[in-house]
């Protein structure tokens, strides 16, 4: 039987403190640490094959957090704001895992 809904039920993942009431500050450390590690990574694999999909990867983890720090600057709805910024970090580790994963397939393949 499925209880009746309660707003303050913060178990709820859309009820989070960290998509509902933070200012955004700790999806940016995280979405940064994120992205540094992804271009480290990236940056060592750059001279593997596929050809230039290190780069390419490079140049879009450091887009989508651009559009994170837009996200802080432009966007004044705060569950927006905390949706997009969770978004755009979890975008930024599934692209990288990814590049990362077709890098090793087509290496480990040759």
């Amino acid at each position: 039987m499925r209880e009746p809904f309660d707003p303050d039920d913060l178990t709820k993942v859309r009820n989070q403190p960290a998509l509902t009431t933070s200012s955004g500050r700790i999806w940016l450390v995280t979405g940064g640490i994120f992205a540094a590690v992804s271009v480290i990574m990236l940056f060592l694999l750059r001279g593997t094959e596929p050809a230039g999909l290190a780069e390419a990867a490079i140049v879009v983890d450091v887009l989508l957090y651009a559009g994170m720090l837009l996200c802080v600057a432009w966007i004044t709805r705060p569950r927006l704001k905390l949706g997009l910024l969770a978004t755009l970090m979890l975008a930024i580790a599934a692209m990288s895992l990814v590049a990362i994963l077709v890098i090793a397939w087509t290496e480990w393949g040759a």
